[in-house]
C-alpha cells in the first residue's frame, strides 16, 4: 500500500520514477501564507496606492512652507553705451543723446527671485493635510483588506491540497479493498463455488468501472492544486513544498453567539475603517474649502539682480539701468478670492461629498450584518454536518465490518458487501469535504467579522 502511495504522489506531481530525486519542504501555514502574499502581484499594485496617497500628504505638507518659489534668469549680448558729454556715468540718464555703442559688446545676465509664505490662512493649509492623512489612511485600510481576502484565498487554497491528499488515501484504501474483493470472485468464478453469482459479478464491474471514473476525476483535481500550489509558492527546480501536517482536521476554534461576531465586524472590519477615514478626509476637506471664502495673509518676497559689465549703474533711486542693478522688497500681503459662486458651488460639492461618506457607512455597516447572519448560518449548518456525517459513518464501518465477515465465512452477499463498502466510502469522503466546508465557512466568518483568520487554526 506504501508503495502505491508514493506511485500515485509521482504520478500527481508530474514526475517520472527517475527523476524523484528531489527535496521535500514541509511548510506551515503561516509559512505559506507568507509567502503567497510575497510573490503576489496583485498585492504589489495595491500597495503603490498606499504609496501613492503617502506621498500626497508630503505634498499637502509641503503647500505650508514656500510654495511658491520661483528663480528665473536671462542671459543675451548687449552693446555697451556711449556719451559725448561731461556726464560721470552714474548720471547718463541724463544725457538725452545717449548711443548705444557697437563696438563694446558684453553678456547680460538677470536673475529673479519671488517667494511667498503663508501665516495665516483660516486652517485652510492645516486642514489640507488632515484631509490628505485620513485619506492615506483609507488606502491603508483598503490595503489591508486586500490583504485579508488574498489571505483567505490562500488559506482555502492550503486547506484544498490536504483535502485532495486526504481523498487521495482513501481512494487508495478503496482501490486496494476493490481489488481484494475482484480476487476473490475471479477465484470463485474459476473454481465454480456454488454461491457465485454471475450477476453480481457484472454489477461488481460495473461498480468498478464507475470508481475509476471517479478516481481519475479526484486525481485530475488534485494535479489542478498541485500546480495552483506551486505557483503560489514560486516552486524551485528540485524542491517539492508540501503541507506541514498530513491531515485535514476541522478547526477548534468554537462558535460563539452570533453578536459577538457582529460587533467585532463593525468595530475591526477594514472596509469600515476606511469608510471613516473617508468621512473624515471629506469632513476635513470641507473645512479647508470654506476657508478660501476668508482673506488669507502671506508674506512676500521678491529679488531681482542684473549685471551686464559695458553698463554702469544710475545710481538714482529713482532711476533704474534694467541691465545693470539690484532690487529686494518683501512686506506682508492680503489675498481674497472673489469668485465667490465657483467657491460656494465647490462647498456645496463638498458637502455632499461628506454626507455620502456617512451614507456610504450606514449602507456598509447594512451589508456586514447580512453578511455576518449568512456567514454564521453557514458555520453553524456546516458543524452539524460534520458530527451527523460522523454518526453516520460509525454505523457504516459497522456495517461494512460485518458484511466483509459474512462474505469471508461464505453466508454474505457480493451486493451488500459492495453496498456496504460503497456507503462507507461515500461517507468518509464526505466527512473530509464537510470537514473542508466547515474549515472555509468558519474562515469566511472570521474574514468577515474582523478578525484574525489564522486564529481559528491554532486556538489562540
Amino acid at each position: 500500500m506504501k508503495k502505491y502511495i508514493v506511485v500515485l504522489s509521482l504520478f500527481l506531481l508530474g514526475c517520472p520514477l527517475g527523476t524523484y530525486a528531489q527535496d521535500t519542504v514541509r511548510v506551515s501555514l503561516q509559512e505559506f501564507i507568507d509567502r503567497g502574499m510575497k510573490n503576489a502581484g496583485q498585492l504589489k499594485y495595491e500597495r503603490q496606492k498606499v504609496n501613492i496617497a503617502e506621498n500626497q500628504v508630503s505634498q499637502a505638507n509641503a503647500k505650508r512652507y514656500l510654495p511658491e518659489f520661483n528663480l528665473s534668469t536671462q542671459h543675451g549680448v548687449v552693446p555697451g553705451v556711449t556719451s559725448n558729454t561731461d556726464l560721470s556715468e552714474d548720471e547718463y540718464y541724463l544725457d538725452p543723446d545717449l548711443e548705444n555703442d557697437w563696438e563694446n559688446w558684453a553678456v547680460f545676465t538677470r536673475a529673479e527671485v519671488n517667494a511667498v509664505q503663508p501665516l495665516f490662512t483660516w486652517g485652510a493649509l492645516s486642514n489640507a493635510v488632515k484631509a490628505a492623512e485620513s485619506a492615506a489612511v483609507a488606502a491603508k485600510e483598503q490595503f489591508e483588506q486586500q490583504q485579508a481576502d488574498l489571505k483567505v484565498r490562500l488559506i482555502e487554497l492550503y486547506q484544498s491540497h490536504l483535502l485532495t491528499q486526504e481523498i487521495m488515501r482513501l481512494l487508495d484504501e478503496a482501490t486496494g479493498t476493490i481489488n481484494d474483493i475482484e480476487k476473490q470472485l475471479e477465484e470463485k468464478e474459476k473454481e465454480g463455488a456454488e454461491d457465485f453469482d454471475e450477476s453480481d459479478f457484472f454489477k461488481f464491474k460495473i461498480f468498478k468501472s464507475e470508481f475509476a471514473t471517479r478516481a481519475t476525476e479526484v486525481q485530475e483535481s488534485a494535479a489542478m492544486t498541485r500546480r495552483i500550489w506551486d505557483y503560489v509558492m514560486q516552486s524551485e527546480e528540485g524542491t517539492v513544498y508540501l503541507p506541514e501536517t498530513r491531515f485535514l482536521d476541522p478547526v477548534p476554534e468554537e462558535l460563539k453567539e452570533i453578536d459577538f461576531y457582529r460587533m467585532n465586524a463593525i468595530k475591526q472590519r477594514s472596509e469600515v475603517k476606511a469608510i471613516e477615514a473617508g468621512i473624515d478626509a471629506a469632513e476635513y476637506g470641507l473645512r479647508a474649502q470654506k476657508s478660501q471664502t476668508l482673506p488669507a495673509l502671506v508674506l512676500g518676497l521678491r529679488g531681482s539682480f542684473a549685471n551686464t559689465p559695458n553698463r554702469p549703474r544710475q545710481s538714482n533711486p529713482f532711476i533704474i539701468n534694467n541691465s545693470n542693478y539690484l532690487s529686494a522688497s518683501f512686506g506682508l500681503v492680503i489675498r481674497q478670492n472673489l469668485d465667490f459662486l465657483s467657491i460656494n458651488a465647490d462647498i456645496e460639492r463638498r458637502q455632499l461629498q461628506h454626507r455620502q461618506a456617512k451614507y456610504l457607512k450606514e449602507a456598509a455597516v447594512d451589508g456586514i450584518v447580512l453578511e455576518i447572519n449568512e456567514a454564521y448560518k453557514k458555520a453553524s449548518l456546516s458543524k452539524v454536518k460534520v458530527e451527523n456525517t460522523d454518526d453516520a459513518l460509525v454505523t457504516s464501518k459497522k456495517w461494512l465490518r460485518q458484511e466483509q465477515l459474512d462474505y469471508d465465512f461464505g453466508i454474505g452477499d457480493t451486493k451488500d458487501l459492495i453496498d456496504a463498502m460503497q456507503k462507507e466510502l461515500e461517507l468518509r469522503v464526505k466527512k473530509k469535504r464537510d470537514i473542508f466546508e466547515l474549515n472555509k465557512n468558519m474562515i469566511q466568518l472570521y474574514r468577515k467579522s474582523g478578525l484574525p483568520i489564522t486564529q481559528i487554526f491554532n486556538n489562540e
